[in-house]
């Protein structure tokens, strides 16, 4: 399948697959909903969602026989994010896959019966998503990315494979709990590692733009950027933002990393996606959400992109290459 056969697929998930799956009489169809905060052109989730149904289907979920798919490609916009969510809890689907923070907060604003599944939220307790990590309690659960110490890694990282940097930017999502909990791993690392942080709030491009201009006006400087949806959809901006200043950066998803930026270590969030659907399978099966703990990564990856180090003029050092699971030449 081409990627726009993809996207135009995926764009007409409400009204074809639904229309599909009541041609089949033979089995009952059960429904799920998806919640994407993204454009429908947007290449990485479209991976993510393709990983989704990829493992949805291995599970002996067919679109058209047994199940349908209403998704909303709902765009970063809060509003628009509010609208569609309170559309999909209004259809009462069967199960809701909602990737991160900034859909599941509006989804259980809509709705506190109708099971969600989230694939990447970093702190669901703080957010109030659930009531602990081993008993959910309510109507939402699934997989955090990583826990707070992963930030100090990233400042270790980054040091490593450019020692020149005394100081650094840390772009986060203030609005989030995460935002918050992963600079502050990160200040207290800093003095350790002899490096000056200081937070730059995620909010719009242009805001973007003029923080990391402003900053890259001093020498020694380097960044790290936390993880966060927003970030993920100012991915390209950071990146390009980071090339011009010559700025070196970390970041905590492998989609910068392919976008040109330095490195990246986190979790594989394919990997992320594939274990919702395994959640959302067991749902679909009887079990509810309350009684499936909200659970950890099992894969992180290394990324560490050769070319765009030689073009910052940095020398990676050699058991940090070997230590890498992806490098791009």
């Amino acid at each position: 399948m081409t990627r726009r056969e993809f996207i135009t697929l995926l764009g007409g998930a409400a009204a074809t697959w639904p229309l599909a799956a009541r041609a089949q009489q033979g089995e009952r169809v059960r429904r799920i909903g998806v919640l994407l905060p993204a454009a429908a052109g947007d290449a990485q989730y479209q991976a993510w969602f393709r990983a989704f149904l990829q493992a949805l289907a291995q599970s002996g979920w067919t679109i058209g026989r047994n199940v349908a798919i209403d998704a909303r490609w709902a765009t970063a916009n809060a509003d628009s994010v509010r609208m569609h969510a309170a559309e999909l809890a209004a259809l009462a689907p069967d199960v809701i896959l909602a990737p991160g923070a900034s859909t599941v907060g509006p989804l259980l604003q809509a709705t506190r019966t109708v099971p969600i599944v989230f694939a990447v939220v970093a702190d669901p307790v703080g957010a109030g998503f659930v009531e602990s990590l081993a008993r959910p309690g309510g109507n939402a659960t699934g997989f955090t990315p990583f826990e707070y110490s992963i930030s100090g890694k990233w400042l270790e990282l980054l040091t490593q494979i450019a020692s020149g940097v005394k100081r650094v930017a840390v772009l986060r999502d203030s609005a989030t709990p995460s935002g918050a909990g992963q600079y502050s791993v990160i200040q207290a690392m800093a003095p350790l590692l002899r490096v000056e942080v200081s937070p730059v709030n995620l909010r719009d491009a242009a805001d973007i733009d003029s923080a990391v201009t402003a900053f890259a006006r001093s020498s020694n400087g380097g960044l790290i950027v936390t993880a966060s949806g927003l970030a993920l959809i100012h991915r390209n901006l950071i990146v390009k933002l980071a090339a011009q200043h010559r700025l070196p950066a970390i970041y905590f998803e492998r989609a910068f990393v392919a976008a040109g930026g330095l490195i990246a270590y986190g979790p594989d969030q394919l990997d992320q996606f594939k274990r919702a659907a395994a959640y959302v399978d067991r749902i679909l099966k009887g079990e509810k959400p309350a009684d499936l703990p909200v659970q950890a990564p099992t894969k992180y990856e290394l990324v560490i992109n050769l070319q765009t180090a030689k073009a910052l003029g940095l020398t990676v050092p050699p058991t940090l290459l070997a230590r890498a699971d992806e490098v791009i030449e």
